[in-house]
């Protein structure tokens, strides 16, 4: 058994398909808020499957106002991550500050134990979890599902995209408004290379292999999941899409297709907004959760949330 592919730091591939994930700091969920502005907690959101999340509470003066919910789907290549991660609960803790919303963070199954559409199929749960328990759950008792929105980074950034497709095609989860959707280095691709694909065939051969790993057999880089420009929507479904704030890094890999991303939809008609962080690389929110860009970024996520 032979290494095939390694991300430091993440995990690494083997030539039998199986992978073996590098162990990160994790952070355990805490009921404390007197020292960062939020508690959290972890819950569960399918016990068979298993899915679970975990919720960000943030301290507010008016106790009685309701709060927008952002539903956070984190990267990874659909291969690794978690939630639990310093990095990520960080930035979501501030985020919840920030942005004053309640946030719910979802760890999804992972590929290739779990292909496409494991990931999609338990983050679509995560909104139907949400519309139960927003009723019964105390921490989701000021939760305003009129104002819901999307965001993940990388592959939670394609998740973002994929689940409200299905949202709009079913006509489901009603209960939950999604108002608007803030993909981050969101993850694409597509058998044809894009120019600066071509020009860093090591990164585009890494990128090949994660969709390798997690798009069921036989299927292509040209599925829908995998390259947003083959999308099957009506014009009237289109005309559902929620607003998006598509974030972009200037030193990004993928920053070539999140661009043709934000032009897609704009051409289809839907409300989009590209903003780029000049410099900076792909997730460097969750790598530098203290940086200043990171400070900007949550500052535009906040803004974004309550312009609706």
């Amino acid at each position: 058994m032979s290494l095939l592919a390694e991300a430091p730091g993440y995990f690494r591939v083997y030539s039998d398909g199986s992978i073996k994930r590098d162990k990160r700091e994790t952070v355990p969920a805490s009921d404390d808020s007197s020292s960062n502005g939020y508690k959290s907690k972890d819950v569960v959101i399918s016990s068979t499957k298993p899915i679970c999340a975990r919720v960000f509470l943030p301290d507010t003066p008016d106790s009685s106002s309701l709060l927008p919910v952002l539903v956070y789907f984190h990267g990874g290549g659909f291969c690794s991550v978690s939630t639990t991660w310093l990095g990520y609960h960080t930035f979501l803790g501030y985020l919840a500050v920030k942005s004053q919303s309640i946030v719910l963070s979802v760890d999804y199954r992972l590929a290739p134990e779990n292909r496409l559409p494991a990931a999609y199929d338990d983050c679509y749960s995560s909104l139907e979890w949400l519309s139960c328990q927003a009723s019964s759950d105390p921490w989701l008792e000021r939760a305003d599902l009129s104002r819901v929105f999307l965001s993940g980074d990388s592959a939670g950034g394609n998740i973002v995209h994929n689940v409200v497709i299905r949202t709009i095609q079913e006509q489901s989860c009603d209960q939950v408004k999604i108002k608007g959707l803030l993909p981050i280095h969101p993850f694409f691709g597509g058998e044809e290379r894009t120019e600066k694909e071509r020009a860093s065939e090591e990164a585009a051969h890494f990128s090949d292999l994660l969709w390798k790993l997690s798009l069921p057999e036989g299927l292509n880089r040209d599925h829908p999941w995998c390259n947003f420009e083959k999308a099957e929507l009506s014009m009237a479904e289109w005309s559902r899409f929620p607003a998006v704030l598509v974030f972009v890094a200037g030193s990004d890999f993928f920053k070539e297709r999140d661009v043709m991303y934000a032009a897609f939809l704009e051409k289809k008609g839907v409300e989009v907004k590209l903003l780029e962080a000049e410099g900076e690389v792909h997730v460097y929110h969750v790598l530098h959760p203290e940086s200043e860009a990171t400070c900007l970024l949550l500052k535009q996520m906040s803004e974004f949330i309550h312009s609706f």
